[in-house]
């Protein structure tokens, strides 16, 4: 490999056969370029929707009360169910709940609600909860604390905020943690500052204590959903806790447990579950596709190397008859084959890395990061130096075999 004659010669070869030469890099740069490409852009896809899962917990459940769409125990269609502070109590009580939230809304969570302080006034959501809606939202608490046990029980007017309303109701260096806000006109203490990694959108809202919200903003005891987490269940071991807890809501608010329109669910074990599946299918797709488009462009680096062989054949003739050994004619033939498939998977895997680098300008929710890692890249190098070596082999192994006279003869 580090003869400097062998190099002279392999880059003769490269200068008396240029047409050869480029489809043979064009072939093997296509291939690795498909690979790195596909490799990345499934990357970027599963990035993207693993985002949109983070932001919330991919073991949650959500149910939400809404209105009956079948007639039941007398009861007409069309009838709104409340769940109430009961309802959370009995589900948490169901095997195989782990972190349990009911959640009431104190206002229109569409227009948000009017959070001031001092001169400054702007519409946020608020979200009026139990401690463990933390574990459910998957945010992180950069400052303070979150809703506690006796904030709920003593009913304090405590409020968590998030980046967003942070940001707009306190001056930069200004210690929000401690200081008083105004929510509907009712005055809560900041207790904590979230972010979350799903970005700007999830980090608008407040939350509050459940129990204050319902006697400050009279709600009695009502409550207008329940989240929970199902801890290592699977989804057939979650659907069976979500039919025992929508059995209780109908059993205590007379609704058919068919109906699916009276308790609304969104199952996110489920969803998570067909997602994994999916990307696992796209995954393996992509890799095929990619693989076999690369040993296409192998074989084709194999075919070339046996008609440059075959061109080739009154030349490696004349060096038998001088005495080339079999295995200087091998390596001379591999070396060629190694050095164009090496240097056209290095332009084609910078090619399917610039490509790459321009798709992640494009501003989705569906994909996020499109790259493949380093020892992604390392393999493929390590495979093309393989690959090329395998397709001058067997070429160079017949070339290793000719007869000098009948070389010398061959017209």
């Amino acid at each position: 490999m580090f003869s400097w004659d062998r190099w002279q010669e392999v880059f003769d070869t490269i200068r008396r056969n240029k047409l050869r030469t480029t489809l043979t890099c064009v072939s093997v740069a296509w291939g690795i370029f498909v690979l790195v490409f596909l490799l990345g852009l499934g990357n970027g896809l599963d990035n993207g929707m693993r985002k949109n899962f983070a932001k919330d917990a991919t073991n949650g459940v959500w149910m939400w009360a809404n209105k009956t769409s079948v007639p039941f125990g007398g009861y007409d269609i069309a009838r709104r169910i409340r769940f109430e502070n009961r309802d959370y109590d009995r589900a948490k009580q169901v095997g195989g709940i782990d972190r349990i939230s009911g959640r009431f809304s104190a206002g229109s969570n569409r227009s948000g609600t009017i959070v001031r302080r001092n001169d400054k006034a702007s519409s946020f959501e608020l979200n009026a909860c139990h401690p463990d809606a933390l574990y459910l939202e998957s945010h992180d608490i950069v400052q303070g604390r979150f809703i506690s046990v006796a904030d709920l029980t003593q009913r304090r007017k405590s409020v968590v905020l998030g980046r967003v309303p942070k940001e707009y109701l306190f001056e930069e260096g200004e210690d929000p943690i401690g200081q008083w806000i105004v929510i509907n006109g009712v005055p809560f203490q900041v207790v904590g500052i979230y972010t979350d990694p799903a970005g700007s959108d999830q980090e608008r809202r407040l939350y509050v204590p459940v129990s204050t919200a319902q006697l400050a903003f009279n709600g009695e005891d009502k409550l207008n959903m329940l989240q929970f987490t199902v801890g290592e269940a699977g989804p057939e071991e979650a659907k069976a806790i979500i039919d025992t807890v929508v059995g209780q809501l109908a059993e205590r608010h007379n609704f058919d447990p068919a109906d699916k329109q009276a308790v609304r669910v969104h199952n996110n074990i489920e969803g998570f579950a067909r997602f994994q599946k999916l990307f696992w299918m796209i995954a393996v797709f992509v890799t095929v596709i990619g693989l076999g488009t690369l040993a296409a462009g192998v074989v084709g680096v194999s075919n070339i190397m046996m008609i440059a062989v075959k061109e080739r054949t009154k030349e490696i003739g004349v060096r038998k008859a001088l005495g080339a050994t079999p295995s200087s004619i091998i390596f001379m033939i591999i070396q060629e084959a190694v050095f164009l498939t090496a240097l056209a998977g290095l332009l084609g895997l910078a090619a399917g890395v610039g490509m790459l680098e321009l798709a992640s300008m494009a501003n989705s929710d569906f994909l996020s990061n499109p790259s493949v890692d380093v020892g992604t890249g390392i393999k493929a190098a390590l495979f093309l130096v393989g690959a090329g070596a395998l397709a001058g082999y067997f070429p160079a192994r017949a070339a290793a075999r000719v007869n000098p006279i009948h070389a010398l003869r061959d017209q």
